[in-house]
């Protein structure tokens, strides 16, 4: 079974994949399927009220210690940074 490829291909493989498509080797690739434009665009719907939505819902003290929590892995991240 062939390893599915993470990420974009580099130059090489993207050679390689030609040259054994031109001689046989491996079945030409299918292009992606489209999107179904409804499904992405309530998607993206959801996305963008989501952070609003969830702000909205929270207290001012949770929304705080959020932010306290944030500072500090910030800090923290930084400090082993350096």
């Amino acid at each position: 079974m062939a390893r599915k490829h993470q990420g974009p291909e580099d130059f090489a493989e993207g050679a390689f994949r030609i040259f054994q498509e031109a001689i046989g080797e491996t079945p030409k690739t299918e292009p992606e399927k489209p999107k179904n434009e409804a499904a992405v665009a309530l998607g993206r719907l959801g996305g963008l009220k989501g952070g609003k939505a969830r702000a909205a819902k929270l207290t001012p003290e949770q929304r705080s210690e959020i932010a306290r929590n944030a500072v500090k892995k910030r800090w923290a991240k930084g400090k082993s940074g350096q």
